[in-house]
């Protein structure tokens, strides 16, 4: 009741859940892209220059990715690039660091051992943004990041498996036209994808809004 009594307490609650889904929607699309595409040169091609320019593409989005959460959570202005530059690096060094735990195991053994030291690096890292992006909000519990971590882990473990172990193409009958015939193909890696941007976006907007609420 004390809500309705007050409605400018409802229009800044819905103001704050439509701000934590844009940014966290806009994240997940960043996130996805740069993790994608650093994944498929890396995967795909295996070269050095590939593998460089994946890297560059990785850190470019890192970067691109904390300014957004920056931007949303942080009210502090001071030494705004060098906390989304440190994010960035410790995030792309993390990535990186999952894919070589997978293939250096290889296998299901190495799927498995990469995505539980992936969540537990995740956590280390959104724990870390929190300290970086709001060092004067109260800590929230432990489960928020370890939450989000997992889900963005399992997401990721998904188009990596999908890489590894899954080969399949789906489509539709063919539809004829006058003048050509057109068919609609589904990959498995495209499916893989868009799980990995739907968790992505669970993940980021469960941890935004913690971050968004807890600043009012």
């Amino acid at each position: 009741m004390s809500v309705i009594r007050h409605p400018g307490v409802l229009g800044r609650t819905t103001r704050r859940r439509l701000v934590g889904m844009t940014a966290a929607l806009t994240i997940a699309i960043v996130e996805a892209l740069a993790v994608g595409l650093w994944f498929g040169l890396v995967v795909g091609s295996g070269t050095t220059a590939a593998a460089l320019l994946g890297l560059g593409i990785l850190l470019c989005g890192s970067f691109l990715r904390a300014g957004i959460f920056d931007s949303t959570v942080s009210d502090t202005r001071s030494a705004v690039y060098l906390r989304r530059g440190s994010t960035a690096i410790t995030l792309a060094a993390g990535w990186v660091s999952w894919l070589l735990i997978a293939e250096f195991l290889a296998g299901p053994t190495g799927l498995i051992v990469a995505t539980v030291f992936l969540t537990g690096l995740l956590t280390t890292q959104f724990c870390f943004e929190r300290r970086l992006f709001q060092p004067d909000v109260p800590p929230l519990s432990s489960f928020g990041p370890v939450l989000s971590a997992a889900l963005l882990a399992i997401g990721a473990s998904t188009l990596l498996a999908t890489a590894w172990f899954a080969d399949w193409t789906n489509g539709p009958p063919l539809v004829e036209l006058e003048i050509a015939s057109v068919v609609v193909l589904i990959e498995a890696v495209q499916v893989a994808a868009l799980a990995f941007v739907c968790c992505a976006f669970l993940a980021h907007q469960y941890r935004v809004q913690q971050l968004l609420d807890s600043s009012v």
